[in-house]
């Protein structure tokens, strides 16, 4: 599908109100449709992957295309300059969230941007590295504990930036750090505690959040254990003995199921009723 043929698209599909509506949810910019996110995700579908497309699409500008672009890019030929790039021009959390959701996490360079760009001093770059973070927790089911325990002191490091968007953003990563497993539930709480204890507004409040949604779901269930966080710094995935070994294993017989009565059925009130084959006829 070609440039012209989407902005078409975009523009056709335009939703008025929605478009009045973004600067409610904080999202600022030049030019916008005002798109929903499935729809877009359903262009992109239609159009599919093509990386030369998603820079002419970032290159308009508009809100609209500039999320498609994330959503149609090609992870493997993203460099590390497209990443410096995009991310200056970032000027939403809409923008920012999609392409650190859909993209950049896909990209063998993202654990070094989540450290370049956490020290950061423009808003949405800095917090584009701690989305990097919460969607790196989120999507990558390979990573061991350890990796994930090296950005808490990045997160404590940067509680103080008051930015709404900054410590929403520390605050997200913190929370699906501590999600990851039991371990990291724990290392996090006691981030969030010394975090806390930094004193600032924007500590005590990043700190409040993460701590609440943390013991919430441990009171819900136990996080599971993820690789590396093992005492041997593994989860033991399964492999292929151990899948035998558990097939091998004897299995208790299931009760037989009672046979169905073609007889009256006993009623709620005690009065006897038809079976269900008599009330057919």
């Amino acid at each position: 599908m070609r440039l012209e043929e989407i902005l078409k698209r975009l523009r056709d599909g335009a939703q008025p109100d929605a478009r009045a509506g973004l600067e409610r949810f904080g999202i600022t910019a030049r030019q916008a449709y005002g798109w929903s996110m499935p729809a877009l995700r359903e262009l992109a579908r239609e159009t599919g992957r093509d990386h030369t497309l998603a820079q002419q699409l970032w290159a308009t500008g508009i809100l609209d295309a500039r999320i498609l672009a994330a959503l149609v890019d090609e992870p493997e030929r993203v460099t590390p300059r497209q990443m410096e790039r995009w991310a200056r021009d970032f000027d939403s959390w809409a923008v920012c969230d999609a392409c650190c959701m859909h993209l950049f996490d896909r990209t063998p360079y993202a654990h070094v941007k989540v450290r370049a760009w956490s020290g950061r001093k423009e808003e949405f770059v800095k917090r584009a590295a701690f989305a990097l973070m919460a969607t790196l927790a989120v999507h990558e089911k390979d990573g061991t504990d350890a990796t994930f325990l090296a950005f808490l002191p990045l997160c404590e490091r940067e509680a103080g930036d008051a930015r709404t968007y900054v410590k929403k953003a520390v605050s997200w990563a913190l929370r699906q750090i501590g999600k990851r497993s039991s371990g990291l539930r724990a290392a996090a709480l006691a981030s969030a505690r010394r975090i806390a204890a930094q004193g600032t507004p924007s500590a005590r409040w990043i700190a409040s959040d993460a701590v609440r949604e943390l013991e919430s779901a441990a009171a819900k269930r136990p996080a599971k254990q993820t690789r590396g966080s093992g005492p041997s710094g593994s989860s033991r995935p399964a492999t292929p003995a151990g899948r035998a070994a558990a097939k091998a294993r004897p299995r208790r017989p299931a009760s037989p199921a009672p046979a169905r009565t073609k007889g009256p059925v006993r009623a709620r009130s005690g009065r006897a009723r038809p079976a269900r084959s008599a009330r057919r006829s």
